[in-house]
């Protein structure tokens, strides 16, 4: 590979909210290391409001699955932009796409591949240097791993969160308007269904939850899900309910504001992950070795699954099933019910939360 530093960089994150957001430790060492250069990033429209807050991007394209002019178009427009456009282009997903995007946009183009030979052959041929993606290991290593490819020494791995100061006066008064001041936050909601705690069992969370006296604003957006759970959000005095009425910015201003985070895996955890607060998550088939919290203290995660676990600044709960982190979307991989989350007691982990709060000298009552 070429010694020259690369002035003009790539980074393409087509997936989800949560892979954008923890490719901030890429984005930090390129910027770093290679002395400011111009770090572009190629996200899915879907992911736009979390891409906009990461530091050191210049410019964010954007590819939407719902374009009307349909995909094979779009994708024709973006590679007209892009094409040689950059020194060097690192992607972070294996979809073909995503590959080829690398290709065409980078003098130097590195990529996740598939770990079979035979999905990837092509990609390993006419890349200029690759890694393969690995479950086993946390998203933010895979994310990463680009890094050893170019010489460069990762370290200790870190995330961080940012929000502009608009957005911290703004949810200051929000908090102000409803008497609230130390506070944890509930994120029961998800990006998707199949992950999320079932609505009796976060009525009997809530309930202990209030009976400890510390408020407890209950998060979300605008989404279909969330709305969904605003409509069944049970009414106690110390629950807040704040679902839809803050943007991207905004929730990472009151997330830096809270004392601790309860609930799904899902970008908010990650968020809360990031400014080191103490973290409550439930997890169902999500595969935890690659999507388990990191904490940012130990700089390292949790890789074996168990009913409940707790390292550093952390506490994960799991269903005591065999089939617990299985890694598909529901039980019939179909966007189903996961029925490991009809598998984790509320009482279980309300009562880790008591404790926490009792040793802390959080809890006025209960």
């Amino acid at each position: 590979m070429s010694r020259r530093a690369p002035q003009r960089i790539l980074v393409i994150v087509q997936r989800s909210n949560g892979d954008v957001f923890l490719s901030s430790p890429l984005i930090e060492a390129l910027y770093h290391t290679y002395g400011s250069p111009d770090i572009d990033l190629l996200v899915n429209s879907d992911t736009l409001a979390i891409a906009r807050t990461l530091p050191h991007i210049r410019e964010i394209h954007q590819f939407s699955y719902t374009d009307p002019d349909g995909r094979w178009r779009q994708t024709s427009r973006l590679i007209g932009k892009i094409a040689r456009n950059y020194d060097l282009s690192i992607n972070l997903t294996t979809s073909d796409r995503s590959v080829v995007f690398a290709m065409l946009s980078g003098s130097i183009s590195i990529s996740a591949v598939e770990q079979s030979p035979k999905k990837s052959w092509w990609k390993r041929r006419f890349l200029s240097a690759h890694y393969e993606f690995d479950r086993s290991r946390h998203i933010i290593q895979n994310n990463t791993a680009a890094l050893g490819l170019l010489g460069i020494e990762a370290g200790n791995l870190t995330v961080s969160a940012h929000s502009a100061p608009a957005s911290v006066e703004s949810v200051e008064k929000m908090l102000a308007d409803s008497g609230i001041t130390d506070f944890v936050i509930f994120h029961p909601g998800a990006q998707y269904e199949y992950k999320v705690y079932p609505e009796a069992f976060r009525k009997v969370l809530l309930e202990r939850l209030d009976r400890l006296g510390v408020p407890v604003v209950v998060t979300g957006s605008k989404s279909a899900i969330d709305q969904k759970i605003k409509a069944s959000l049970p009414r106690h005095a110390n629950v807040h309910d704040f679902i839809g009425r803050t943007s991207m910015e905004e929730l990472i201003a009151l997330s830096d504001r809270s004392l601790a985070y309860i609930g799904a895996d899902t970008l908010n955890m990650h968020i809360a992950a990031a400014q080191d607060k103490r973290i409550f998550t439930i997890f169902g088939p999500t595969v935890l070795s690659t999507w388990s919290p990191w904490s940012n203290g130990l700089h390292a995660c949790a890789s074996v699954n168990r009913p409940v676990q707790t390292y550093g600044n952390v506490t994960v709960f799991q269903a005591d099933m065999p089939c617990a982190g299985c890694g598909k979307t529901g039980c019939d991989d179909q966007h189903g019910v996961s029925e490991c989350l009809y598998n984790i007691e509320p009482d279980l982990i309300a009562r880790e939360i008591e404790r926490w709060m009792a040793v802390s000298g959080l809890a006025k009552d209960g």
